[in-house]
């Protein structure tokens, strides 16, 4: 097992007064060679962006773009006529393929948005651009993972272009739970949202990351607190 640990006062990052950003991996003006990608898993950004205020128009292409808004509204529009407002709750993905324009924007002029986006390298270049989003349950995910993005035809969420699976889990104090990864050789890019996490002999706070290698299956427990846990697994190119 090859373990990467990630907390969560190392990483980059950049305040624009708008928008307050933390980087796991490099991005933007923040280049680490020892941090470029987790396997595909390519960009994990923290986001807080200030009411009324976003990212204009701008281009992608031949990258998987999830997000997943923790507080606020995000208005998505882009140049192939998708038109959303995504909440707490739902999950937005976005094949950029051949190459898509879009702009992300708070839709509250009062209200802070905070969120991740996260980039994958996709396993067919190319693709037509598509997008979708999906509400989910949040009694789905109590004291267990909750499967929010997979390949296509591998469960009931969203699907992408990629052999990668994302799961969201909120646990109660004293808990010890388990995380069978889906497909041999993937590892797994596990991320404290909030509370206190034991793993792999490792103790991680909000916001830490760890990444696994060589492992079919986890065990997390939880403290004297409740936590919730986002889980990235993802081929290792």
């Amino acid at each position: 097992m090859k373990k990467t640990l990630h907390r969560a006062d190392s990483r980059g990052g950049a305040d624009h007064g708008w928008l307050k950003t933390h980087f796991s991996f490099s991005f933007a003006d923040y280049h680490d060679r020892s941090r470029m990608a987790f396997g595909v898993l390519r960009v994990l950004n923290d986001d807080f962006i200030a009411a009324g205020r976003g990212f204009g128009l701008h281009p992608h292409q031949n990258m998987e773009i999830i997000t997943i808004p923790t507080s606020g509204v995000v208005n998505h529009r882009d140049n192939f006529g998708h038109e959303g407002t995504i909440m707490p709750g739902e999950v937005q993905v976005m094949s950029a393929g051949q190459g898509i324009q879009h702009s992300e924007f708070n839709g509250s002029p009062t209200e802070a948005l905070t969120l991740f986006q996260i980039w994958v390298f996709p396993n067919e270049a190319n693709v037509t651009p598509r997008y979708d989003q999906k509400r989910f349950d949040f009694a789905g995910r109590q004291n267990q993972f909750q499967l929010l993005v997979h390949p296509k035809g591998a469960g009931e969420g969203l699907w992408i272009h990629q052999d990668a699976f994302f799961s969201l889990g909120t646990f109660e104090a004293g808990q010890e739970f388990q995380y069978q990864l889906h497909r041999p050789g993937n590892g797994l890019y596990a991320l404290v949202v909030e509370g206190t996490v034991n793993v792999v002999g490792e103790t991680m706070n909000r916001r830490d990351a760890l990444g696994l290698e060589g492992v079919d299956d986890v065990i997390f427990k939880t403290t004297t607190q409740s936590a919730e846990l986002l889980l990235l697994e993802v081929p290792m190119r």
